[in-house]
């Protein structure tokens, strides 16, 4: 594992090749990215990929017949990556079958999987690069599972803060089922938010995530009540949000997926799933999305 650092004077940002992802995010000496508890939750940015959340039994095949046998949130963010390239304001790592064979067993397709991270003012530009690396079409999902300190500063509670939607979004949304970590999109459950707006509580994680799968907004700012202190998540490639905490957590992770969990009105066959994307032969298909301090 190595670690690296990027400053701009405005936004300092500590990296690793250990998932390959970010693990710091200061800005004017307040840390805004969620430094990980293992009694709680030891991630920090995972990168989701080749699945974003869990398939039926952690199985799925493909309409040709091969088989994906992959856990929670895939395989990428517990592998070790290589640095990719370094400049002064930019970083990549990459994480490539083709030296970690091992990972064709649980996903059969041969990939480069590229994270780029560009520091512009106070913001974060994240940028996932996947790269068919086989002699067929490749499916796959990518995702973020960035998790944020809340609340940002001492003397303040977790109910101070609220997340802000730039849209109005449904009135209901379908429901996690925790006993198998799928979604359920048939029996859905009220919209928790008022307006356009959601207040974080602990207990608002009692059950399980909050899942939108069907997303109007391209934007969500967790911030103070009352104040502008706080960040803005942007995501213009991703279809889906999710919401995510533990009750006993001072965080809140706000992840733009490009898949779900598999739900209940779908099968096991691996294409068919929501937002499943598709990269052809020596396609490279990129998703971005990024991190703003307010």
């Amino acid at each position: 594992m190595a670690e690296f650092v990027l400053d701009n004077g405005t936004l300092r940002v500590g990296f690793t090749t250990a998932g390959g992802s970010f693990t710091s995010l200061v800005s004017q000496g307040r840390e805004y990215l969620w430094q990980g508890d293992p009694a709680v939750w030891s991630g920090q940015a995972p990168v989701c990929f080749p699945i974003c959340g869990g398939l039926r039994e952690d199985v799925a095949q493909t309409r040709s017949g091969k088989q994906i046998k992959l856990g929670r949130h895939g395989f990428a963010r517990k592998q070790e990556w290589e640095l990719a390239e370094q400049g002064e304001d930019s970083i990549a790592f990459k994480l490539a079958s083709a030296a970690h064979p091992e990972l064709l067993e649980q996903f059969p397709f041969p990939f480069t999987l590229v994270a780029r991270y560009a520091l512009d003012g106070a913001k974060l530009q994240v940028s996932y690069e996947v790269t068919n690396e086989g002699d067929e079409d490749m499916p796959f999902f990518i995702g973020g599972h960035p998790g944020f300190a809340c609340p940002l500063d001492e003397g303040e509670g977790y109910s101070d803060y609220e997340l802000r939607f730039d849209a109005d979004e449904a009135a209901t949304l379908c429901t996690a089922v925790p006993s198998t970590g799928l979604i359920d999109v048939e029996n859905r459950s009220a919209n928790p938010m008022i307006g356009r707006t959601l207040p974080l509580t602990h207990e608002l994680f009692d059950f399980a995530e909050t899942i939108f799968d069907v997303l109007n907004s391209r934007t969500v700012d967790l911030v103070k009540k009352g104040e502008e202190k706080g960040l803005r998540v942007s995501f213009p490639d991703f279809p889906y949000l999710i919401i995510w905490s533990k009750p006993e957590g001072d965080f809140v992770a706000i992840e733009p997926w490009g898949g779900l969990s598999t739900c209940s009105d779908e099968g096991d066959v691996f294409e068919e799933k929501r937002g499943c994307l598709t990269a052809k032969p020596g396609e490279t298909v990129v998703r971005t999305f990024s991190i703003e301090i307010l």
